[in-house]
């Protein structure tokens, strides 16, 4: 018998592929778009360099901005179609902040998209300090007519951390905007970093607690890929701080996962860095044996996703 409620395939944790399966009924794939926002954080309205960690709005496998939304939507889903004609897609708007923007320019470009075929649903990458009211009116409004995932950056919970890397946010104001999207019914991907500098196991694992305690819907866990031409490759150059190793990364993500919610959605357990900018850690491009890992050590402890969460919330 599978001890984890919510697979079928004998993973001890909430994939996203059982997910979809449930929701959607079939496979579905992630349509990435760049919709050519930018970000607060590189426009001035609070930093110009970004996140010490940024290396281009997180946009690794998008097309040009200038190439219109609906015409890389069509290109994606012909990509997605070639692979199983009978998948659906997420449209995902990954790259920046995908809510910095008028809410008359914002409306322009998610309206269209409700009723195209082929599609299952939008995502859109956003900061918790880019939701003014008018911003969650519109957000209130989509998620009532399609499968609507609004994602943001946590991180971490340590404002020391948050300060460190440039993110321009404090924690608390993170939680103001996921309490104002949560208020309005609209389901919600929270994103945390392993791996930051000066961060040890203990502290990354108080974020997953913490982060366990809001109920996500759904939670993105990444590794710190350090990335050519960013501020946290010149710290890595000088021999600041060191890169995370597997063994550490999949001892870290077994004990964070105890402390989520077996029914969050656990939308990534690790991440695609682009090789041609990658600097470290490089054992990170050998996805495959991250994921037998993480499986291999959860069987190995007879873990698995939610084992601490009630004691979490006593």
């Amino acid at each position: 018998m599978n001890p984890f409620p919510y697979s079928s395939d004998n993973k001890r944790y909430h994939t996203l592929a059982y997910h979809n399966r449930q929701v959607f009924g079939t496979k579905v794939y992630k349509a990435v778009i760049d919709a050519g926002f930018t970000c607060p954080n590189k426009d001035g309205s609070c930093g110009r360099e970004g996140c010490i960690f940024c290396g281009g709005g997180s946009g690794y496998f998008t097309a040009p901005s200038h190439v219109p939304v609906l015409t890389q939507l069509e290109n994606e889903l012909e990509r997605i179609h070639q692979k199983i004609p009978q998948a659906k897609a997420i449209a995902y708007f990954q790259a920046n902040t995908n809510t910095y923007a008028p809410v008359s320019r914002l409306r322009e470009i998610y309206s269209p998209l409700i009723k195209l075929p082929g599609l299952a649903g939008i995502s859109i990458g956003t900061r918790c300090d880019c939701l003014p009211n008018d911003v969650l009116d519109l957000l209130t409004e989509l998620s009532k007519q399609t499968y609507l995932t609004v994602e943001l950056g946590m991180q971490s919970i340590h404002d020391k951390t948050i300060g460190f890397i440039g993110r321009g946010y404090s924690h608390e104001v993170f939680l103001e905007g996921y309490r104002a999207l949560k208020n309005r019914g609209i389901r919600v991907c929270v994103h945390i970093i392993n791996g930051l500098p000066f961060e040890n196991e203990a502290d990354m694992t108080e974020t997953a607690r913490e982060l366990g305690r809001l109920r996500p819907d759904g939670v993105k866990i990444q590794l710190l890929h350090i990335i050519k031409g960013t501020g946290l490759e010149k710290m890595y150059r000088r021999g600041e701080f060191e890169a995370m190793t597997r063994e550490s990364y999949i001892s870290t993500v077994v004990k964070q996962l105890e402390y989520l919610p077996p029914e969050t959605v656990i939308e990534r357990i690790t991440g695609d860095g682009d090789k041609r900018t990658l600097i470290a850690p490089l054992w990170s491009t050998n996805k495959i044996a991250v994921l037998n890992g993480i499986d291999k050590l959860q069987r190995d402890n007879d873990s698995c996703q939610g084992l601490l969460f009630r004691e979490n919330i006593l």
